[in-house]
């Protein structure tokens, strides 16, 4: 369970990170424009411009949540009359985590997946969609609905919201500064410091946004594998989880080629765009690592697995800008909590980690 631990560490300094950047950002402008207009209003311009951004935030924050209910297809809430399978499967779950019962909807959705969101745990919404309940087993429900309670549990639906909005804020300052260079260079009565300073804001924010978006995608592929350990030690079957996966990249994979990519896509357990080569790369792996082939890798495939895993560079750089982790190194996870499960057991102190 030690490489929980680092799951852990790793995501908070991610989180440190972003709004680290997010502070050069905002420090890097006010000092330019001080610098170049000598203006030496530094430390207002820095609580104004501060003031802004954390307005920003605090809108999407507040916003958000309105949005991603106004974009799930055909909902209609799960009450205990309505679906009481599912309704005391979520409340057995959240009760056993520690946190507030989500409200929770049924998409009309055809594709398997699940998501989570809201402005604070005890705010907190889960959207199961109607291919998931049609696709799956009840207990791969159950794992799938596990990972979705490990989100609200390690407050995912408030980081990831917060956390977003810092590489959004710079496109929109990098955006800012191109059109006002674009206005400055159509305008003859304006000097080239104000072009300079546009340009200095555009180059800036946009550094910091490429930056920021790639760590943004770090935590939320990060937070994706923190969820999956939850699930398997709340259903103390990793198995369940691995199997649920498998089958949403594949019900994923034969949805409509023409279908839009959804904007709810970072949301998901399963990501919609990448389904189709994750499949595809799935049983590629299993064919090569599963010798005995019966779907579960023991010790020796399972660290075959890991080593091919670890030679494949091309692959860990091109997962650089994905949302999800891919299909097979989830399940590789899972397998590996699996040993550890076979071999000692779980902790007691196992939640201390999930």
């Amino acid at each position: 369970m030690g490489s929980l631990s680092a799951l852990r560490r790793g995501s908070l300094a991610t989180v440190v990170l972003v709004f680290g950047f997010l502070t050069l950002l905002l420090l890097g402008i006010v000092l330019i424009v001080d610098a170049v207009l000598s203006a030496h209003a530094f430390p207002y311009s820095l609580l104004v411009v501060a003031g802004l951004a954390f307005l920003f935030m605090l809108l999407q924050w507040l916003i958000a949540p309105v949005i991603v209910r106004w974009a799930i297809r055909g909902r209609r809430e799960v009450t205990p009359q309505s679906n009481p399978w599912l309704h005391g499967a979520v409340t057995s779950l959240a009760r056993e985590a520690g946190v507030p019962v989500p409200r929770i909807w049924v998409s009309g959705d055809s594709s398997p997946n699940a998501f989570v969101f809201g402005r604070t745990v005890a705010t907190s919404e889960l959207v199961v969609t109607q291919g998931l309940l049609d696709g799956l087993a009840a207990d791969e429900i159950r794992a799938v609905i596990g990972h979705e309670i490990g989100h609200v549990r390690h407050r995912d639906v408030v980081i990831m919201t917060w956390v977003s909005a810092v590489p959004l804020l710079a496109y929109i300052l990098a955006r800012f500064g191109l059109e006002a260079m674009r206005g400055t260079a159509r305008s003859r009565n304006k000097g080239g410091e104000a072009a300079l300073i546009a340009a200095f804001v555009a180059l800036i924010s946009y550094v910091v946004y490429l930056v920021t978006q790639l760590l943004v995608l770090y935590l939320s592929r990060t937070r994706e594998y923190y969820a999956d350990a939850y699930s398997a030690a709340a259903t103390r079957d990793p198995h369940l989880l691995a199997s649920a996966l498998t089958k949403i990249s594949y019900g994923l994979s034969l949805a409509r080629r023409d279908d839009k990519p959804s904007g709810l896509r970072a949301f998901f357990i399963g990501d919609p765009v990448k389904a189709a080569s994750d499949y595809a790369d799935l049983r590629q792996r299993m064919d090569t690592v599963d010798l005995d082939r019966d779907g579960q890798l023991d010790a020796f495939e399972l660290q075959r697995a890991v080593e091919i895993e670890r030679r494949n560079h091309w692959r860990r750089a091109n997962e650089l800008f994905s949302t999800h982790p891919p299909t097979f190194k989830r399940i590789l996870m899972l397998e590996e909590i699996e040993e550890e499960m076979k071999q000692g057991g779980l902790p007691p102190d196992v939640y201390k980690f999930v």
